[in-house]
């Protein structure tokens, strides 16, 4: 555990893990921002620790994540690294991260490009996963605000 620890965090912040990833692993400090949780939520995949990943998602789509798919995909991809593109405040609840993502999997060295939205509720940030059940435009937002899924969260997605 030591060297790991001291080892640079695999988000590439060029911090080490201890002091970077590793308060919000081990519960000592949440991310103060979502390119924060973007890269703690990376380094997860990268140690295997689903279940931040699990605890890092809107609460409301937690039951929904298929959390052995998720183990499977962490068990058998060798993360090769993260690129942060943009990083992008939409309001002062939601905010888009863009990244790539570089893995060796099954088929090669590939990469995976994507714009996650975050949004901060009663003070933490989480992701909002865009592959599990989505309500619909008129019923209430995942992220719990009481306002319409449309007016909210799903102006983002």
């Amino acid at each position: 555990m030591t060297d790991k620890m001291t080892a640079l965090c695999p988000c590439q912040s060029d911090k080490n893990y201890a002091n970077c990833c590793g308060v919000f692993h081990h519960h000592q400090a949440l991310p103060e921002t979502a390119e924060q949780l973007m890269r703690s939520r990376y380094c997860a995949y990268v140690l295997k620790n689903i279940p931040y990943i699990v605890e890092t998602t809107v609460p409301n789509q937690q039951p929904h994540l298929n959390v052995q798919a998720l183990q499977n995909w962490a068990d058998n991809t060798q993360w090769l690294g993260l690129q942060i593109l943009k990083t992008e405040p939409l309001t002062k609840s939601h905010s888009a991260v863009e990244f790539n993502a570089l893995f060796q999997g099954k088929e090669g060295e590939q990469s995976h490009q994507e714009r996650s939205i975050f949004v901060n509720i009663g003070g933490r940030w989480y992701f909002i996963d865009p592959t599990v059940p989505l309500p619909t435009m008129k019923q209430p937002c995942v992220c719990g605000s009481g306002k319409k899924f449309k007016h909210c969260c799903g102006a983002w997605l």
